[in-house]
């Protein structure tokens, strides 16, 4: 596979792209009143202002079989939470986009501290979107192993066990634990747990490497076109 970085302005890069071409974008934009210093990063008032013209070339852009992934987490401002990135997922979603799943990246290995009214910040939001409800998927590509607990309690069961069992409040929601029995691997949760990346590389904000490889796993196959229109340091790049 080939990997291509351009360089020049988002917005005049993205009007290029021909209509319905891409398979799958996946970035991570400014947040927001983060890293002023490095690069653009607008204010929380006028964030979806300025992300709008982006995604509305990324909406052109997209084939009616692809996914758009977006990694974003809202910043504190005077000791409270922005609301901006609640209120960008919205305009996404008048602006065309279907809204088809949140991931949460659950950080591994977030950094400690205190802050007076909370506890370390160890999630962030990746917001899966989509033109059509008819988008490739390869949940087989990301499947993981059985785990160790789960592989201990199933080989205690009998035969007895391996049939579906009413709870306790009788509402019709049965688990069926036969489909347990000789399971090697299973589907992930929307839970991810990746670490981050240890390696600055130059960047005040590195992209961990695991959330594209994930994703590009996922929702693309041999040959499919992948866009990061937010390249930053290029992790991206590295799975294409």
């Amino acid at each position: 596979m080939e990997s291509v970085v351009i360089n020049g302005n988002s917005i005049e890069e993205l009007k290029k792209i021909p209509n319905s071409s891409v398979d799958l974008i996946v970035t991570s934009p400014p947040y927001g009143e983060a890293r002023p210093k490095h690069y653009e990063d607008p204010k929380f008032d006028k964030y979806v202002e300025w992300f709008l013209p982006f995604s509305r070339e990324m909406l052109r852009g997209l084939k009616p079989t692809g996914s758009f992934v977006l990694n974003i987490k809202e910043k504190v401002k005077d000791g409270e939470r922005s609301t901006h990135v609640i209120e960008l997922v919205l305009a996404l979603k008048k602006q065309g986009w279907l809204w088809i799943e949140e991931y949460i990246w659950h950080k591994t290995s977030a950094f400690p501290g205190k802050w007076k009214y909370r506890f370390r910040d160890s999630w962030e939001h990746l917001y899966h979107f989509t033109k059509t409800l008819d988008f490739q998927m390869f949940q087989e590509a990301v499947m993981v192993p059985v785990s160790e607990g789960t592989k201990k309690r199933v080989s205690k069961m009998g035969e007895n066990d391996w049939k579906r069992r009413d709870n306790v409040t009788q509402n019709g929601m049965a688990t069926n634990t036969s489909n347990w029995k000789d399971r090697k691997m299973v589907y992930p949760s929307n839970v991810l747990y990746m670490t981050t990346e240890s390696v600055n590389k130059g960047h005040p904000a590195v992209y961990p490497s695991v959330i594209p490889e994930w994703f590009i796993k996922l929702f693309t196959k041999e040959g499919d076109l992948v866009l990061d229109p937010f390249a930053g340091s290029g992790t991206t790049g590295k799975f294409v």
